[in-house]
């Protein structure tokens, strides 16, 4: 089938090391750590009490208070980056038909500091059924994309993925295809996150899934590294404007990147545990191989779900030197999850974001807090560790995998 060409006309970024897209590159190829101490909460009697917080953010510098007080954190933090990337892809909206252009967005859990916080002060009223009015809509994870077509009228395609840590992949490849068929000519599309709660630190504690690295959070993110001792816990948003290429270029839009295919898969393994030879990723890269039409050789870097944690690393490893073979030694593999932590359902997005403007720039942000090597993981693999690396980057690929087993992969092309 003679499919559509799809690009990137638009970002925007609010994260842990920069809370808009200009901010967030910098700091990424300075190599600068996002982990400090937690502040939302008195995190003293966890077991972790660090994580990758959004820093500097008030609001209500972006949103009515009235309103704001109507969203969770992560549907806050979801307008936000949406309307930098609406804002940075100058499209006009006098002009466009709304009715094709469509937000599909993806939340691995939604509203859990607002589920949360309802059933404490549940609880604490003595079982009297007091609830916020807004509770329900405050918590589900499709309100985030139902705000967003609010605020700008978008009556395209609109609803939510769920697959953990790959749901915003997940919506990025959704968005994708739907523009592939004839369905929309412009999508929003990405993920947000705000877990970094008593419940999510909490739960993730009880898994032994977080690093514990208390006395030194900014190196606690450690992705390949034989003392890696689990991820470490992020929030954010990230934002992409996807078009069709030929209404891209009739509006003299400028492009990023092209995204030439995606992958999904499944592990069918564990609820938690990645697959000890990495089947489940193996299988999500050549199904993206071969989405986009490339051969493993076209590759020049990956950025890795890489999370620091000691069974995912080397799966994934594992999986890239099955799909790549002798090519994996002239792959840039990094993970930039050791600088922003894991933003969980927002996380494809961010790492999309990151991959693209490695494509444009020519420069690979670095793994860093890398000092020893691990014996599971060859040491031959550039995993661009500790400093940024300069390469002129033709096709970069982003992998993201989720509790479940579920598996995303996206290629992007240099425009």
């Amino acid at each position: 089938m003679n499919q559509k060409r799809i690009v990137i006309t638009g970002l925007g970024a609010l994260t842990p090391i920069g809370n808009n897209i200009k901010d967030f590159w910098e700091n990424l190829i300075k190599g600068v750590s996002g982990a400090a101490q937690i502040t939302h909460f008195d995190a003293s009697q966890f077991k972790t009490t660090f994580a990758c917080e959004v820093k500097d953010f008030n609001v209500n510098d972006f949103i009515d208070r009235k309103e704001a007080r109507k969203m969770d954190r992560f549907t806050q933090y979801a307008m936000v980056a949406a309307t930098e990337a609406v804002t940075d892809s100058e499209l006009d909206l006098d002009k466009e038909n709304l009715d094709r252009i469509g937000v599909i967005w993806g939340s691995g859990i939604g509203g859990l500091e607002t589920f949360q916080n309802e059933m404490i002060d549940f609880a604490h009223g003595n079982g009297i059924p007091r609830f916020n009015p807004f509770f329900i809509p405050k918590m589900i994870a499709d309100i985030a994309p139902g705000y967003i077509s609010i605020k700008y009228g978008f009556r395209g395609p609109n609803f939510a993925t769920v697959s953990a840590c790959a749901s915003s992949s997940n919506a990025i490849i959704d968005a994708m295809n739907y523009i592939r068929l004839g369905h929309a000519d412009v999508m929003v599309s990405g993920g947000s996150e705000a877990t970094v709660t008593k419940g999510g630190i909490g739960g993730f504690n009880a898994l032994r899934a977080l690093s514990t690295r208390n006395d030194d959070p900014k190196t606690a993110s450690r992705p390949f590294d034989k003392t890696r001792d689990g991820f470490v816990s992020g929030e954010g948003a990230g934002a992409l404007i996807l078009e069709e290429y030929e209404h891209a270029k009739a509006r003299g839009a400028k492009i990023y990147a092209e995204i030439s295919g995606g992958g999904l898969s499944a592990d069918a393994h564990h609820i938690t545990a990645p697959h000890p030879e990495g089947l489940g990723a193996k299988l999500v890269m050549e199904n993206c191989l071969r989405d986009a039409g490339l051969k493993p050789t076209d590759v020049d870097a990956i950025n890795v779900h890489g999370t620091a944690t000691p069974l995912g690393d080397v799966a994934e490893v594992k999986a890239i030197q099955a799909v790549f073979g002798e090519h994996a030694y002239k792959l840039n593999i990094n993970s930039t999850k050791s600088m922003t932590g894991h933003l969980l359902g927002a996380a494809g997005a961010v790492e999309a974001i990151a991959s693209i403007l490695a494509l444009k720039n020519g420069i690979i942000p670095p793994t860093i807090n890398h000092s020893t090597y691990d014996d599971e993981i060859d040491k031959n693999l550039n995993l661009t560790l500790n400093k940024a690396q300069k390469r002129d980057i033709k096709v970069a690929m982003s992998n993201t995998f989720g509790f479940g087993g579920h598996n995303a992969c996206i290629l992007f092309k240099k425009a």
